[in-house]
């Protein structure tokens, strides 16, 4: 039903939809775009294990996108990092191994962006021996496509063992048709939360959660609204360490790290997700907090810190790769 590649360029350059991997009729993909073998990197935050897992990567046009910048001034941020636009960004999704409880945060795009383009977490679960069955829990941080897309194949439940915990604000306002009309927040949207929740809603498998609530041992959702209504926060507490997963408070390090009053059109509330970025980039950069992001480049796990000039600046977590002493 919702499959980037039966839409017409002129469609794809509205900015309409999530991503539109669809570029490569734009714009020539550059030649160190390859495709990477499937696959996760694991960090420990005290007993816990959390792996990053990739569902691919896709192009934006941030000239279409980008709210409250211009053009010139995206392009002279992206030129600081030695990019260009359209832009590559990651999809990731992250799995929790906790006693009894084996969890993802997102469930990539599935089929919704059409075939090449994301879909690969299931792929990627695999080569470390996990299967959709195994997954007890999934904690969505919003109900847009390329988080709840994977929740679904051919209509059917692709985890059929798992409750979904999604911020409550976005059942309610997907689950409205009235809303659309109110805010004028592109139709796209609430079809995607039909096709991906429905099936769960209906086997009673969705557990809505509102404000700050504990979901499960050692893992607190606090919903933050702003990208949506009910997007949601995710922190792994575990021997005085922690992780939170932080659902699309950003999309584009080069350019809303310095200057996080840049919004993006998926932003269903421009202002409030201003002020949630600006809010949460303070705290996490004045407690020095372990973050997960679901569009920084893979991993997507580091810290924010101040910028010297201002703004803030993104450190990813050091690669690892030997045994442990």
């Amino acid at each position: 039903m919702f499959t980037v590649k039966k839409l017409a360029v002129s469609t794809l350059l509205t900015g309409s939809l999530l991503f539109y991997p669809a570029l490569h009729a734009v714009a020539e993909t550059p030649q160190h775009v390859v495709k990477q073998q499937a696959g996760g990197y694991t960090v420990q935050v005290g007993d816990i294990m959390v792996t990053s897992f990739t569902d691919g990567s896709v192009a934006q046009d941030l000239h279409k996108l980008l709210r409250r910048t211009t053009a010139q001034n995206t392009d002279a941020l992206l030129a600081k990092n030695l990019q260009t636009n359209p832009v590559e960004a990651s999809i990731n999704a992250f799995y929790i191994a906790l006693p009894g409880h084996k969890i993802l945060v997102d469930t990539g795009s599935g089929q919704l962006f059409g075939p090449g383009n994301g879909g690969r977490l299931i792929d990627s679960l695999a080569t470390q021996g996990i299967h959709p069955q195994d997954i007890t829990d999934i904690l969505l941080t919003h109900a847009h496509s390329d988080h709840a897309g994977g929740l679904v194949k051919d209509g059917q439940r692709v985890f059929t063992n798992a409750r979904v915990f999604v911020g409550k604000p976005d059942i309610d306002f997907f689950f409205n048709e009235e809303n659309q009309k109110k805010t004028g927040y592109d139709q796209n949207y609430f079809d995607v939360a039909h096709k991906t929740l429905k099936p769960y809603l209906d086997a009673g498998k969705v557990m809505p959660f509102s404000g700050t609530s504990e979901l499960l041992p050692g893992i607190t959702g606090t919903v933050h609204p702003g990208h949506t209504p009910g997007s949601a926060f995710y922190t792994l507490e575990s021997k005085g360490e922690k992780i939170t997963f932080v659902g699309d408070i950003i999309h584009v390090a080069a350019v809303q790290f310095p200057q996080p009053n840049v919004t993006i059109t998926y932003d269903e509330d421009q202002d409030g997700a201003a002020s949630v970025r600006n809010q949460a980039f303070a705290d996490f950069a004045k407690n020095r907090d372990l973050i997960a992001a679901p569009h920084l480049a893979f991993p997507g796990i580091g810290y924010v810190t101040r910028g010297e000039r201002g703004g803030y600046l993104w450190v990813p977590v050091t690669y690892t790769n030997r045994d442990a002493k």
